[in-house]
């Protein structure tokens, strides 16, 4: 792919990636609004809020089927749409049942469309000869950043969310579109077998999506209980304990936009196993609690642990078999899984212990990242799977052990 053309589909998908993450951002900061709107306890709004994760692990086993039948440009350009223009419909729900209607399309459409631009980031990739996997998901953390920040100033408005939402849905939809129609046009060769409309994952993905469960249940137990982990442990303050969460944040995205670089001179298998090494490192430092400085630490050493290990086993997914979004589709499910699982585990755990033993259990999921680093090879040359070609002979006998 000629140099300006790989710019380009580059530049698009990013964008993609940037409005779908800006979408999730834009829900997120009004969801007290919707509550509200909506009349709901505290209790029924957690329940509300477990269909957008349930609409997606529906949505997502049908996405090989989809990019299969249509080119993954063509299911893109139709499906990033659905997602967009699907954040109105929270807001204009009166009561639970409505509500959790709505979130169920709301994440189905979600997790549709995210397998479908992960498949064409995947590909991107691949023809660009690098690695931008670990940026795109930067990328997404950025929109998603965005649109927290334009949905934190309409809450400060006392704006009406189904405005606010209509405005920023009909905004990324033109953005998103005009970008998805720009991105590469990924179709299936002749040979390539049409998967089933609704199929589970592959044994390939199984395992690579078990490793990247690890990270995820990290991810969602880290945010959304550093702060109370702050709080209850170190009886820190609650400006230092959100302090805590911004930082894990923080040292995420900063890993992201500075993980594509680590993978193309240390390749896929090396960054991961480095990467559960900070993690676990980071999750010694918090079980030990010694002061709220070194567990904030901590949170950030895990933070940056996990930050591209999604991406790259979405990337090793893709390399595993025939059907590159049935792949991701599959490993996308497992963890969507476990970002739903992890922060209620992480309180039930610490509800018959504590919060210390709930963390020892994340610590010991990012070791496994550690062992496991070596699925993310899977499938491909060395080259394919981003390891770098300069300490080749080294390299041949060191992977030969793992």
């Amino acid at each position: 792919m000629a140099g300006h053309q790989a710019k380009q589909a580059h530049l698009a998908i990013a964008i993609v990636f940037a409005a779908h993450g800006a979408v999730t951002g834009s829900f997120a900061t009004r969801v007290p609004w919707i509550q509200d709107h909506a009349g709901l306890s505290a209790g029924q709004l957690g329940l509300a809020l477990a269909f957008p994760a349930l609409g997606s692990l529906l949505s997502m086993p049908m996405a090989g089927a989809v990019s299969h039948r249509f080119g993954a440009r063509r299911a893109l350009i139709s499906l990033l749409p659905l997602w967009t223009l699907a954040l109105m419909l929270p807001g204009h729900a009166p009561g639970l049942l409505t509500l959790c209607a709505a979130l169920l399309i709301f994440g189905a459409t979600a997790g549709i469309s995210d397998v479908v631009m992960n498949a064409i980031g995947v590909e991107t990739e691949s023809r660009a000869g690098r690695s931008i996997m670990s940026g795109l998901h930067g990328a997404w953390s950025t929109g998603a950043l965005l649109g927290s920040a334009g949905g934190t100033l309409a809450a400060h408005l006392d704006a009406d969310a189904r405005v606010h939402h209509a405005v920023a849905g009909v905004v990324l939809t033109v953005v998103g579109v005009l970008a998805a129609r720009k991105t590469l046009d990924v179709t299936p060769g002749p040979e390539a077998e049409a998967p089933p409309h609704f199929a589970l994952p592959p044994k390939s993905a199984l395992v690579i999506g078990a490793v990247a469960l690890c990270a995820v249940f990290a991810e969602g137990a880290s945010l959304d209980w550093s702060a109370v982990y702050l709080r209850d442990i170190l009886d820190a303050s609650p400006g230092l304990a959100a302090a805590t969460t911004t930082a894990f944040a923080l040292t995420m995205a900063i890993a992201r936009f500075a993980g594509d670089a680590v993978v193309d001179r240390l390749g896929a298998v090396r960054t991961v196993r480095y990467s559960g090494v900070l993690a676990t490192l980071g999750g010694v430092l918090v079980v030990l609690a010694v002061n709220a400085a070194v567990t904030i630490t901590g949170f950030g050493l895990i933070g940056l642990g996990i930050a591209v290990v999604v991406p790259l086993a979405f990337n090793a997914a893709a390399r595993s078999g025939n059907n590159a979004a049935q792949a991701i589709a599959g490993v996308a499910t497992i963890t969507y899984a476990a970002g739903l699982i992890a922060p209620s585990a992480i309180g039930g755990i610490a509800d018959l212990t504590s919060l210390t033993v709930s963390f020892g259990l994340v610590t010991a999921l990012a070791a496994v990242l550690v062992v496991g680093a070596s699925v993310m090879g899977t499938g491909g040359s060395r080259k394919a799977a981003g390891e770098s070609a300069a300490p080749a002979a080294a390299s041949a006998s060191d992977e030969g052990r793992s």
